[in-house]
């Protein structure tokens, strides 16, 4: 060690040095994405969706949408009108018991305008997310073609591919993002190094696609409330399995407190 070099912190996580961590742990459902080529009736990430024959398929109309197109350093290509959502996500409440869908429900459906838009660039992707009843659809039938967005319609980065999931459960831990300003307060002179500077070390978050848990994030927390002041509640992240821009995540909320199940996301990036 040259003179005047901070010590390293012993190779631990937040769990290990600091004991009020550990009571932050909340049960998270690791989907574990693989390549494949899931069906209709299976869960998946970027896999077909049980969609249902009454209901037109979602479309993004509107007209600040766009994509870089073959020059990702230079704005070159405008999509005006509408374009057909891609199939992000499709959860069947079998193959996730952990999570808590609305009575009556079990299937949640997530789809999204793959471009992107000047409305709020910082929201790259305009998402829909559906809960819907399996045997209510298989009854009513299926719609019969589901259109396809064509070259120049869609962002490579914003489109999963095609794969089926494996979920398990795991306990998930907060970003040191995400730590509540108390507690920075009490556990920043605790990481303090003797040069006078804080050092943190490893958190115990896990960066995945997930459902619960908490949010994977990259940047600052932004936490959602519901139009009645309540504070949302992580549904699912999805990153690490999808490009999404600069290595980014896409995180879904939603209050469980409201009827309706009201639902917002939020998206970063490094």
């Amino acid at each position: 060690m040259m003179p005047g070099d901070a010590p390293e912190l012993p190779a631990k996580d937040l769990r290990t040095l600091i004991p009020e961590y550990a009571g932050l742990a909340r049960e998270t459902i690791l989907l574990n994405p693989e390549p494949g080529d899931p069906g209709v009736r299976e869960s998946s990430l970027g896999g077909k969706l049980l969609w249902p024959a009454d209901e037109p398929w979602p479309y993004c109309a509107q007209e600040d949408h766009w994509t870089f197109g073959s020059d990702p350093s230079n704005r070159t290509e405008i999509v005006p009108g509408a374009v057909p959502m891609v199939p992000i996500l499709q959860l069947f409440a079998r193959d996730v018991p952990g999570l808590e869908f609305p009575e009556g429900k079990d299937l949640l459906q997530l789809v999204w305008c793959a471009l992107m838009h000047e409305q709020d660039p910082r929201l790259l992707v305009m998402p829909q997310l559906y809960w819907r009843n399996e045997a209510e659809i298989v009854a009513g039938g299926l719609l019969s073609e589901i259109p396809e967005v064509s070259e120049g319609e869609y962002d490579e980065d914003n489109v999963p591919e095609p794969s089926t999931l494996s979920p398990t459960t795991a306990e998930d831990y907060p970003r040191w993002l995400d730590l509540p300003k108390d507690m920075w307060e009490t556990w920043e002179p605790r990481l303090r190094l003797p040069a006078g500077h804080s050092v943190w070390p490893p958190d115990s978050n896990l960066i995945g696609t997930k459902v619960g848990g908490w949010p994977a994030w990259t940047q600052p927390a932004d936490w959602p409330d519901c139009e009645s002041g309540h504070r949302m509640e992580h549904l699912l992240t999805i990153t690490g399995d999808i490009q999404l821009g600069d290595c980014g995540g896409v995180y879904f909320f939603h209050c469980r407190r409201c009827p309706g199940l009201p639902w917002d996301w939020r998206f970063d990036c490094h």
